[in-house]
């Protein structure tokens, strides 16, 4: 069997052991430093001022759809696009804190929205934010839907837990929108057994994600923070001050071993992203010569830092064929994603029908993955290339 993912860690033996220690000798594994320092190391592989970390990726997107309402942001009822090829708990958030979820739709060649998706959802929707997925390491131009959601006064944000490491233009993803998502679940690029991450260059944001993180009040903001929220609320004392709560928010806080892990794991990213891509470029190059296969376009990345390998048939039958071949072989796989994620039931339940999303529909129809990570043997890779020859 080749699984997705062999192990919960990269260097899986060394970070137990560590891990081990860390939990023997820490004094508190509430979050404390190990997450704060775990934050800033982030944001210096990521290049963004603030890093905010969660106990997931889920709880990432919950705590960055609700810190934009609170902030106003986007208001109740606004009209919130996302990319229709996404996963379950990117879109739950935008139903649940009150939003008009509306997908748009993704472009089979890229798997991703891209600029003239958006245009058309514009258009056709008058959609007031984009809530982007790069989707399985890939993106969309996102330079130019940057240009187009700052045309269209759009408030970008970027689901970026797939796509670690990926750039485009001269820039990694995740630093195009307001804010970005990641997560850090065991067979993402990097993992703290759960975890997630909020990036982004503004500070209120930062300052509110926070708030949000941890029950709404302001333990973790600044002590200049804390006085101007105190005075602007009229909390006289410290001891009121301890059980304030300014905002609506949750209990999303992540633990020190959490914190500890994506110290230790973060290590080995370079090698880790650089180890996928060059296992995906020998998988793309069988790709390019079976005509039964659609080959991904990349020519607008700079670098494709590879979740796993998608294959793309032509059509529905080719693709049994292929799923068949590769579960023969023993290589797990999975759908894209959720598929068109209109066609679940959740979504069916609370939101309208009725979208056109033909792009999408063919990646769902046509479409699956098996992993691509650095632990793959050599035998491991010869399998999978067989299984990719017409």
């Amino acid at each position: 069997m080749i699984p997705l993912m062999k192990n919960a860690f990269l260097n899986e033996f060394e970070t137990r052991e560590a891990l081990s220690r860390f939990v023997l000798r820490t004094p508190r594994l509430s979050m404390d430093e190990k997450c704060f320092e775990f934050e800033k190391a982030f944001s210096g592989f990521q290049s963004r001022r603030y890093s905010i970390l969660f106990n997931s990726g889920a709880s990432a997107n919950l705590a960055l759809l609700q810190a934009v309402k609170n902030l106003r942001i986007l208001r109740e009822g606004a009209r919130v696009g996302f990319s229709a090829l996404t996963w379950a708990t990117n879109v739950m958030p935008i139903i649940q804190l009150g939003f008009s979820a509306v997908p748009v739709d993704c472009d089979p060649n890229t798997l991703n929205v891209m600029s003239r998706n958006l245009i058309e959802a514009i258009r056709k929707h008058q959609i007031e934010s984009l809530f982007i997925t790069n989707a399985l390491g890939f993106s969309g131009d996102l330079d130019e839907i940057l240009n187009v959601c700052q045309e269209e006064n759009v408030v970008l944000l970027e689901d970026n837990c797939e796509s670690l490491g990926s750039s485009v233009g001269g820039r990694l993803t995740g630093n195009f929108g307001l804010a970005s998502t990641f997560s850090f679940f065991v067979a993402h690029h990097m993992s703290t057994i759960e975890g997630g991450m909020v990036c982004t260059d503004d500070e209120d944001l930062a300052d509110m994600l926070k708030m949000v993180r941890a029950n709404g009040w302001d333990r973790n903001l600044s002590s200049t923070k804390q006085k101007l929220i105190r005075a602007k609320h009229g909390i006289q004392s410290e001891l009121q001050a301890k059980y304030s709560f300014y905002d609506l928010a949750f209990n999303l806080r992540p633990t020190e071993i959490t914190g500890f892990l994506g110290l230790e794991q973060l290590k080995y990213l370079q090698y880790n992203i650089g180890k996928r891509e060059k296992n995906y470029s020998r998988f793309e190059k069988i790709i390019i010569s079976n005509d039964d296969l659609i080959t991904l376009d990349r020519s607008h990345m700079e670098f494709l830092s590879s979740f796993c390998l998608p294959i793309l048939c032509k059509t529905r039958d080719l693709k049994m064929k292929y799923v068949d071949r590769f579960s023969g072989a023993g290589v797990e796989i999975r759908p894209m994603i959720a598929g068109n994620i209109a066609n679940q039931p959740f979504f069916r339940k609370y939101c309208t029908s009725g979208h056109v999303l033909v792009g999408t529909d063919f990646i769902d129809q046509c479409g699956f993955y098996a992993g691509n990570y650095p632990e793959l043997s050599d035998s491991d890779i010869e399998t999978i290339l067989a299984c990719l020859h017409k």
